[in-house]
């Protein structure tokens, strides 16, 4: 699948359909902290399972209950049309 960039029109709706994501550096970046370190590895499993599905691999890390993603694009040296579905998709994978 093509990547397509994003165009400034796009940007600036990001914040609207993405509750939660934060854009800076053409980056789509979330943090998420969970009640222990079992919590936040089983999140990250369920967004790896989808991350694969979606062939989108996100920029992450964990530090015990907190997990941190960051999405972009490196193809199209940007954010793309699959960063902003990536982040659709794990905003429908929070626990609450």
């Amino acid at each position: 699948m093509t990547a397509t960039l994003l165009t400034a029109e796009q940007l600036s709706s990001v914040a609207e359909k993405l509750p939660g994501w934060t854009l800076a550096d053409q980056r789509l970046r979330r943090q998420w902290r969970f009640r222990n370190f079992v919590e936040a590895f089983g999140f990250m499993t369920r967004v790896a399972l989808l991350a694969e599905a979606m062939n989108h691999h996100p920029e992450w890390s964990n530090v015990y209950a907190t997990v941190t993603i960051e999405l972009t694009t490196h193809d199209v040296n940007g954010l793309s049309d699959r960063d902003l579905k990536l982040a659709e998709a794990i905003n429908l994978l929070e626990p609450g």
